[in-house]
């Protein structure tokens, strides 16, 4: 079968031939299937990131916090009063730098890690796709995402 030339600019202003069209999509439906999963945590996803991130390494600054989730500070501050209010964390000035603010699990958000394993199977059922293939395309977006941010 012949490919489609998809550098004419007639093709390349179609809907189906957008990288990013197909990213986005994918991430409506993402949503969709991780909705129900986080509903029983209470969670929002980007909570749930929050909180898979302090379960990886509790104790960190919000900067840190923003690095690894690449979310601004101004983003990232009304999220952890909420999860806060909800129990699952605390925030403290660290003592040796009063400006940074440390955000740590309480005994609440540790638990919620264990009601939480269940998420990742979830989803790797809902793709049908085997690991190895979830890794690859991992890889691949992330490899995108750093030639996008450079």
């Amino acid at each position: 079968m012949a490919k489609t030339d998809t550098s004419s600019p007639e093709e390349l202003m179609k809907l189906d031939n957008f990288l990013c069209f197909a990213i986005y999509s994918a991430n409506h439906a993402f949503t969709r299937v991780y909705k129900p999963l986080l509903d029983e945590l209470d969670l929002t996803y980007p909570q749930y990131l929050v909180m898979v991130v302090l379960w990886e390494k509790d104790d960190q600054t919000v900067g840190s916090l923003g690095e690894r989730l690449f979310l601004e500070s101004s983003t990232l501050t009304p999220m952890l009063k909420r999860l806060e209010a909800m129990g699952y964390i605390s925030r403290v000035r660290d003592r040796a730098d009063e400006r940074q603010v440390r955000v740590c699990l309480t005994e609440t958000g540790l638990t919620l890690k264990e009601k939480a394993s269940a998420v990742p199977r979830g989803i790797i059922e809902a793709t049908g796709m085997e690991p190895a293939e979830i890794g690859r395309l991992k890889q691949e977006v992330a490899a995108l995402r750093t030639l996008l941010l450079r």
